[in-house]
């Protein structure tokens, strides 16, 4: 008993401890979402697996409907450090890194895996390398489907439907010049107070993918909702490279793999959602109107004017990506 205690002991001084004495690292990660949305499940797939994948030496505490602040705070947050993950909005994240944006670009994809397929090619790696320069590393983009328009004023048919109507939007630059080339008055609000400000009818209308829509019940204060598919968003899986790197580089690659397993659930999950939503929309007493997108490609020709003489490689890298069949 005597030599047990003294080996314990020597191992604790010589920074040797069993693996039984090791402290487990634990990790916070945060997101907006409610329970249920496709971003909110992957993030407990993502924690189950980075636990998986290092046997325990990592856990990922998950806090959603921005429990642990809302994206702004958690980008600030991972700058400094004090929290590891989030996953975020791509409209949130340009504010940091304006880039982001650019994926947003109006009617740029034809459907969801197109834009898959773009996003995980160099269009990723370029802002990848953009993400880092902020103190940030992008794990994954998960997805944060294509978005429509919803508002309590008139179903959206044509562009000049919009004219007058307030409009949420999140704290994105183009997509407030995507709604003011359509004649509408869009205005920034974190996601987490839209509800009771549609509710309360500060904001008319709003705009996000219906498992949005849906998880976060906004049908219920909302009449219309118009499948205007105005734009694409992903979910930027980020984390804070001042906490990354202390990570040993297998437990970096443990994280990395788990954020693409994960992403992949939130990827199935969005797509099924899509199409089911719709349904359970409609059935939920939301009148619900598709939308002829030409004469609104038409009138936000003007965002690709200004963005392209912003960004002028990464709009045509993200154009010439799109492009390929």
């Amino acid at each position: 008993m005597k030599k047990l205690l003294i080996a314990i002991a020597a191992g604790l001084t010589l920074g040797s401890a069993p693996a039984w004495a090791q402290a487990q690292k634990v990790l916070r990660l945060s997101h907006n979402a409610a329970p249920g949305n496709p971003k909110a499940e992957a993030s407990l797939k993502f924690a189950q697996l980075v636990e998986q994948k290092t046997q325990g030496r990592l856990k990922v505490e998950v806090g959603g409907s921005a429990q642990y602040g809302d994206d702004v705070e958690s980008l600030t947050n991972m700058r400094l450090g004090t929290l590891a993950f989030s996953a975020n909005s791509q409209g949130t994240t340009s504010g940091v890194i304006p880039q982001f944006s650019v994926i947003g670009l109006p009617f740029l994809f034809r459907d969801l895996p197109h834009a898959y397929k773009v996003v995980d090619g160099p269009v990723g790696e370029k802002l990848g390398e953009m993400a880092k320069a902020k103190g940030l590393v992008l794990l994954a983009f998960w997805d944060n489907g294509i978005r429509h328009t919803s508002n309590n004023k008139r179903p959206i048919t044509k562009p000049e439907d919009l004219a007058g109507i307030k409009l949420r939007t999140p704290p994105d630059p183009i997509t407030m010049d995507i709604f003011k080339a359509l004649g509408a008055n869009p205005a920034p609000l974190a996601f987490s107070e839209l509800y009771i400000a549609l509710q309360q009818g500060v904001f008319d209308g709003q705009e996000n993918p219906l498992m949005n829509i849906h998880s976060s019940k906004l049908h219920e204060v909302q009449k219309f909702i118009s499948l205007t598919g105005h734009k694409y968003e992903t979910t930027p899986l980020l984390a804070s490279r001042m906490l990354f790197d202390t990570l040993s580089p297998a437990d970096q690659k443990a994280v990395r793999e788990a954020a693409a397993e994960a992403g992949e659930l939130n990827r199935q999950a969005s797509l099924a959602a899509d199409a089911d939503l719709r349904k359970k929309l409609a059935a939920a007493g939301v009148q619900i109107n598709e939308v002829d997108q030409a004469p609104f490609a038409a009138k936000t020709k003007s965002v690709y004017d200004k963005w392209s003489s912003q960004f002028p490689e990464l709009v045509q890298l993200v154009i010439s990506e799109a492009a390929k069949p």
